[in-house]
């Protein structure tokens, strides 16, 4: 069966980075670039509204990338543990 997760809505942060992402960069390898692990892609889309179906950007755009990754990882156990 296929099970849905809900993600934790990410708070902007002072310590966020923001990029120029290029049409063809993919959630995954950023996510793999600046986490070192390519299954938090998911907070990347979360933290820019992006919507399901594709991990490829497809136009050119602004992307914040969440640094403090501690209250986002307790957050999602949080939800993950209500449900």
């Amino acid at each position: 069966f296929i099970k849905t997760i809900i993600y934790p809505e990410i708070p902007k942060t002072s310590s966020d980075i923001y990029i120029m992402a290029r049409k063809g960069d993919r959630l995954d390898l950023l996510a793999n670039s600046y986490y070192e692990d390519s299954t938090l892609w998911w907070i990347i889309a979360q933290a820019n509204h992006l919507g399901k179906g594709t991990l490829s950007i497809t136009e050119p755009q602004r992307l914040r990338i969440p640094t403090n990754l501690d209250p986002i990882l307790s957050s999602l156990e949080e939800i993950q543990r209500s449900r």
